[in-house]
């Protein structure tokens, strides 16, 4: 069963870049400056106020992987490092080329893809008017098609907190991708500075620890009717 991991990185609008009405409604309830904030830090998550500026893919067998990013201003080409492909594209060839290369997988690894990469690149693929080939979302009880690792590890919520990949890598002698010195919070101010090849190079190494995890969780967790 051909399978693969993959993420994404996305950056927000600043609020001065929204239209009237949509600042009007994320203001509704903001009544101190930390409210205001609050509200501007949070523009990344969502995809009516962000868009897709990295997928990155790895193949769970091989360990090739594919990088598919945007680069606005600069006139970066196609190259291979590190036996990935890095490829340079507006917002629309990335969600083409994600939904192309997805067309020749039958299951593929997140970390906490179900919460947010999965619902993020289908809504941005709508609003882009681009048809999706495969079902990101399907029973969230049933690993055999998407294995949601943070749903996995932490049982579905058995625990109290839901630990991320930098804590799980750790806990299971895996190199976290925390370790080079970016954080997620960071890309936003990155893809300003035109950071955008190390934002790619980031989330491959986020992809590239998730298929490790993966590889884990399926030697030694996994429930045997998976």
């Amino acid at each position: 069963m051909a399978c693969v991991a993959f993420d994404i990185e996305t950056v927000g609008w600043d609020l001065e870049e929204l239209d009237e009405a949509t600042r009007e409604n994320l203001m509704k309830r903001v009544e101190t400056p930390e409210d205001e904030e609050e509200v501007r830090g949070s523009l990344n998550f969502y995809p009516i106020t962000a868009q897709i500026v990295t997928v990155a893919m790895v193949d769970c067998d091989s360990g090739r992987g594919s990088v598919f990013f945007q680069s606005p201003g600069s006139r970066m080409q196609a190259f291979q490092e590190g036996g990935a492909e890095f490829i340079p594209g507006t917002e629309e060839d990335i969600l083409r080329n994600f939904w192309e290369r997805m067309r020749g997988y039958s299951r593929f690894v997140t970390f906490n893809g179900r919460g947010f990469d999965c619902p993020f690149l289908l809504l941005r693929s709508g609003i882009k008017r681009i048809k999706p080939t495969r079902e990101l979302m399907p029973n969230r009880y049933d690993a055999r098609t998407h294995v949601d690792l943070c749903d996995q590890l932490s049982f579905y919520g058995a625990f109290r907190r839901r630990f991320g990949l930098d804590m799980w890598c750790r806990a299971f002698g895996i190199k976290s991708p925390k370790e080079e010195g970016v954080q997620g919070d960071q890309v936003k101010g990155m893809f300003q500075q035109g950071q955008h090849l190390e934002i790619a190079r980031y989330c491959l190494r986020d992809v590239h620890a998730t298929r490790e995890l993966f590889a884990h969780w399926e030697k030694f967790i996994k429930p045997c009717s998976f």
